[in-house]
């Protein structure tokens, strides 16, 4: 299987355990999102050809509310974590480092918008289904 280009150097990098309510800045340029708040607890770079044309056929992020997006992030976490800590199972190409997402940080709605997002085209792309996923 081909590389996902990272598949999210995703390792939300929490650097501390703040509230994460900060202001979000996202930089987008062709296929590259990164997200980052100005304190820096966290950061999501997402570099993955397409993602960008991908994400904006998707409904908006008013169409979700902020528990909703979290609820099904943590569970894309632990069924993605689960196949890094079985390579033998699942591709090491696909699955290549684990995503610290805490779920007592507060991340913010954009924030989960898009990695909710980037969970659902990454099993559409790669042909993988998570456990209540909408695929």
């Amino acid at each position: 299987m081909k590389t996902p280009f990272i598949l999210i150097a995703l390792s939300l990098v929490v650097l501390s355990c703040g509230s994460g309510k900060s202001p979000v800045r996202i930089d987008s340029n062709a296929d590259t999102v990164r997200i980052a708040n100005d304190s820096l607890e966290y950061e999501i770079i997402i570099v993955e050809p397409g993602f960008n044309s991908w994400l904006v056929t998707q409904p908006k992020e008013s169409y979700y509310s902020q528990s909703f997006l979290e609820s099904k992030n943590r569970n894309y976490v632990v069924e993605y974590n689960y196949r890094v800590q079985h390579p033998g199972r699942y591709s090491k190409d696909l699955y290549p480092e684990r995503i610290d997402y805490n779920p007592n940080i507060d991340y913010g709605k954009e924030v989960n918008y898009l990695l909710y997002n980037y969970f659902i085209y990454f099993q559409e792309k790669y042909h993988q289904h998570f456990i209540g996923s909408r695929n």
